[in-house]
């Protein structure tokens, strides 16, 4: 506006340049509160009186309709920032209930638990979303830590609301349940009653019992974890037979048999979901998990946990497409 001022006073009223003062008020309604723009309004509005009088335009057909046409940019912007505070503030009361679902859907795992240590990292495909498909949980029971790591099918909130019903069946299953197969049947019998058509759930679930030097894995059609001995070798821990997804009737395909992997002081297991092991560079190479043993080095399992991350977001290049988790347990003597 004060551009405009210039513009007007130097180079005179032949320019018309005058209605151009009606910028002011229309970025006013971009930012800022509902004051600031009736301000701003006020003001464009005796600039451009005080211009018409000084380029005797007041009595002019021109200066009336410049001095219109400022005041229904500027009522227009008053109108247009009331709705957009209005609708920030539903925003931000949204956001409040999806971080409150957040916490209850995909609570933080327990630091230590036992010997073990954990850490978790989860990133949403979905821009300003918090979670999506990809789920996680640890257990302390009666029997041992457990553990579950699985991917719905799809994304958005059908996705989201699959994912609450094997969480909620893992936690009541894991402390109640005498084995891991007996959790499976558990989530089966949930995602029974909840999945329609041929929806599925890959998951990979655990139990670590103390003083045992193995792990128990328990894997429905889930990529294999990563096992990182302390001399630095790498390997996936793959079970004897694929098996079918939670949620598919398992007459379809070989049923899951759980397998023993040695897991002792020092080692570490890192479960995760095809957000990470799928992941895509712009060359269209995946993402060399195998090779990133070396990023979990770092005392600090979120630290450790956090360098995977940052590395695959650099491997990416762009947002992501898919959502990603990660869950890291380690021995507590490391």
């Amino acid at each position: 506006m004060g551009i405009v001022v210039l513009v007007d006073v130097f180079a005179g009223p032949s320019i018309g340049f005058l209605p151009m003062m009606a910028l002011g008020p229309a970025f006013a309604g971009l930012i800022g509160n509902v004051r600031r723009s009736v301000v701003i309004g006020v003001v464009a509005l005796a600039l451009s009186l005080m211009l018409s009088i000084f380029n005797a335009q007041v009595d002019d057909r021109r200066g009336y309709t410049t001095l219109i046409s400022v005041a229904g940019v500027a009522v227009a912007g008053v109108a247009a920032t009331s709705m957009r505070k209005r609708r920030e503030a539903e925003l931000a009361s949204v956001r409040s209930i999806a971080e409150a679902a957040q916490r209850v859907l995909l609570r933080p795992v327990p630091r230590s638990a036992g010997h073990l240590r954990a850490a978790v990292s989860y990133t949403s495909a979905v821009a300003e979303a918090r979670i999506g498909g990809d789920l996680y949980e640890m257990v302390t029971s009666p029997t041992g830590v457990r553990v579950i790591v699985g991917d719905v099918q799809g994304k958005g909130l059908e996705a989201v609301e699959t994912a609450a019903v094997v969480v909620g069946a893992f936690r009541e299953a894991a402390y109640d349940e005498p084995d891991l197969m007996a959790v499976g049947k558990r989530l089966e019998r949930a995602l029974a009653r909840h999945l329609l058509g041929e929806k599925f759930v890959t998951a990979v679930l655990a139990e670590v019992r103390e003083p045992d030097e193995e792990a128990t894995l328990l894997n429905f059609g889930h990529p294999a974890p990563l096992m990182i001995r302390p001399d630095g070798s790498v390997h996936y821990a793959e079970p004897p037979e694929r098996a079918v997804p939670l949620g598919l009737d398992l007459e379809d395909g070989p049923a899951p048999a759980p397998h023993l992997v040695p897991f002792v002081p020092g080692d570490q297991m890192l479960f995760y979901t095809d957000g990470v092991s799928e992941a895509r560079d712009r060359t269209n190479r995946f993402y060399p998990l195998h090779e990133r043993g070396v990023l979990l080095k770092d005392p600090d399992p979120d630290a450790a946990l956090t360098a995977v991350r940052l590395d695959l977001a650099e491997h990416i290049g762009a947002p992501p497409h898919d959502d990603a988790a990660m869950l890291l347990l380690r021995h507590r003597d490391r």
